[in-house]
């Protein structure tokens, strides 16, 4: 193979296997569609030859991954519907945020983290950047949510009712002499989260600790994670919030993108 070649198909790393991607392709296009369309339609969407779209679609069926639904047209089968139920949804975002996430952290020189909520406790998925170590949580830890960053920006974006629940429930208990524990306030204050987009945990889980948090958003616009970053009131690169803020949301969004594709 002349070097040239070589040069261009490794170029931009493993290069991929077109029939894999056409197949992808296809799928995509016949769930996105929702059974309306028959296939030589869903060809010219996704500009691929009449011949070819049927030798996808007639794998996909064989397979398990479509099934035919009358007229020519198709929805997911049970295949693909079995991969769905073994998914965690949490989980799955977590992933996809990881890179987003070990850039920010690299950028803003302080711990940024991924968590979501659980039976009303924030569960931390990811944790990255400078002092991580030093920081008492940990991926995988539950916390309670009435006191963090990222705990409040959930529990802000709960439906009406869930969150009147959890505010019930009680009692709040004080971590520091800033932490919020009367119920009205709180409630006060997630309807200023939910407003203004973050929230902020300002030595509320442990003295000298600034927590800056934004929601990551599905496609829906429910709120199924949120990013925070953590700063020491002593450090010396500590980041203003109005700055911290434009980053933390360029990369909530840049998190919805690559997880949602809104």
């Amino acid at each position: 193979m002349p070097l040239s070649l070589l040069s261009h198909i490794v170029r931009d790393g493993t290069p991929r296997i077109k029939s894999v991607t056409r197949a992808l392709a296809m799928l995509d296009t016949v769930i996105a569609d929702g059974g309306c369309s028959g296939v030589a339609a869903l060809a010219r969407k996704v500009g691929m030859p009449l011949a070819t779209a049927h030798r996808q679609v007639t794998t996909l069926v064989s397979e398990g991954y479509l099934t035919p639904s009358g007229k020519g047209r198709h929805q997911a089968g049970s295949r693909l519907l079995g991969l769905l139920h073994r998914l965690n949804e949490k989980q799955v975002v977590a992933n996809v945020a990881a890179s987003a996430l070990h850039e920010l952290a690299t950028r803003v020189r302080s711990v940024v983290q991924l968590g979501t909520l659980e039976n009303d406790m924030v569960t931390y998925r990811i944790k990255s950047g400078r002092g991580a170590g030093d920081l008492f949580t940990r991926v995988g830890m539950q916390m309670e949510a009435y006191c963090s960053g990222i705990g409040k920006a959930l529990l802000a974006h709960l439906p009406d009712t869930e969150r009147d629940a959890y505010l019930a429930a009680g009692p709040f208990v004080a971590l520091t002499d800033r932490t919020i524990t009367d119920p009205a306030i709180l409630r006060q204050e997630m309807e200023g989260i939910r407003e203004q987009g973050y929230a902020l945990d300002d030595g509320e889980i442990a003295d000298g600790l600034r927590c800056l948090a934004v929601p990551i958003h599905k496609g829906d616009g429910s709120v199924l994670a949120a990013i925070s970053v953590s700063q020491s009131d002593r450090s010396r690169t500590r980041i203003a919030d109005a700055e911290l803020l434009v980053m933390l949301r360029a990369c909530a969004r840049r998190i919805e993108m690559e997880t949602f594709g809104k």
